[in-house]
């Protein structure tokens, strides 16, 4: 039986401290910790204003450490790391607070740099990810609740994507564009190879909509969540949002490889979130191959840009990993041909000018099949 703690917080400035700790305790044996190197992973996608939701809310990463260091008696080394999305690392760490909240803190902070090879589960069998979290004795996972344009929601288990380096993030988003199954399996499985001793989701404040960037909307929710598998504070969520497990691509990859939903057991008192908004999901492709390319174009869900929003910045035409994203002023050019529809652009846009949408023959399409049902 896994189990999940779930803790009701209505905000970041009450009872925060003994709420982290009365959910790290059961889970986080002190002897774990002193002497030993802990890496804590949050989310740090882009620079963000901590109130846009976008990334961990410093106060909970901070607590985190904090709660760490005692626990040690100060012997516990403190990584804390992650691989932006977009933007320099140290832009992130101050439009969100984080270098403020961990000043005083005898904690090292730095971007992943290194990769190292690590052997992993069938199909893959060799990954790169960050030496840091590979070497870590304890990693601690501080994921973000929010809505994610390609994955559904990004949680515990998609928040160890940040352990994939630099330039190889558009690599793998290139073949996950092709593949989203194939990409939710990845995601398992570096999960699995990491191996975080615990998970605490920040879910005081999540992010609903298009996701996971500023193109997402903040929205209470009031929750903390934590377990010793990502894969069951996962499920754990989408049974508060009501969904079944099987929605959630990254669950259904675990299923395939032996998780048991039924085997998750939820610790605490928990009230349904309803009218949470999630992404649309899924492919409209039909019909011969030869056809495909035309229905990529005029009917799928694609990045388009908001009116008045863009400033030219130059961040969606350099991570687009398949080169649809063509340099133009006032607003970059899209080849939806080429679009594999990863949602890169979305996730990385600093003004959130890009939005996932319908074409107008895709609207009408989908207008078309509601009234025929």
């Amino acid at each position: 039986m896994a189990k999940v703690i779930v803790k009701s917080l209505a905000d970041y400035d009450h009872r925060l401290k003994e709420t982290i700790s009365s959910l790290l305790e059961p889970l986080l044996p002190a002897g774990r910790l002193r002497n030993a190197r802990v890496l804590v992973k949050p989310n740090l996608l882009a620079p963000a204003a901590a109130e846009r939701a976008v990334v961990t809310h410093p106060a909970i990463v901070k607590t985190v450490c904090q709660w760490v260091l005692d626990v040690s008696d100060g012997t516990a080394r403190i990584l804390v790391a992650d691989s932006p999305a977009v933007g320099p690392f140290g832009a992130v760490l101050r439009r969100s607070g984080l270098e403020e909240a961990l000043r005083d803190l005898p904690v090292q902070v730095q971007e992943f740099k290194e990769s190292v090879s690590v052997s992993a589960a069938p199909p893959f069998h060799r990954l790169e990810l960050a030496r840091e979290a590979v070497e870590a004795d304890v990693v601690v996972n501080v994921p973000k609740w929010k809505a994610h344009s390609q994955m559904l929601l990004t949680l515990a288990v998609k928040n160890l994507f940040g352990c994939v380096v630099g330039v190889r993030k558009p690599q793998w988003h290139m073949r996950a564009g092709v593949d989203a199954e194939w990409f939710a399996r990845l995601l398992v499985t570096i999960c699995r190879t990491i191996d975080p001793a615990v998970h605490l989701l920040d879910g005081v404040q999540g992010l609903e909509g298009d996701g996971p960037g500023l193109g997402g909307t903040p929205r209470p929710i009031g929750y903390l969540l934590a377990s010793s598998s990502g894969e069951a504070l996962d499920c754990a969520v989408c049974r508060i949002l009501g969904i079944d497990a099987v929605e959630l691509p990254t669950l259904r990859a675990a299923m395939d490889q032996g998780f048991q939903p039924s085997a998750v057991e939820i610790e605490g008192k928990v009230e349904p979130v309803t009218d949470f908004r999630l992404p649309k999901m899924g492919s409209l492709l039909f019909g011969p191959p030869k056809l495909h390319g035309l229905q990529r174009r005029y009917l799928l869900r694609r990045p388009e840009v908001l009116p008045g929003r863009c400033r030219a910045c130059g961040k969606c035409w350099e991570i687009c990993p398949a080169g649809a994203v063509a340099e133009s002023h006032p607003e970059p050019r899209f080849d939806y041909e080429k679009c594999i529809r990863c949602y890169c652009c979305v996730e990385v846009c600093p003004f959130g000018a890009l939005m996932p949408r319908e074409s107008a023959l895709g609207r009408l399409l989908s207008l078309a099949t509601r009234r025929a049902w």
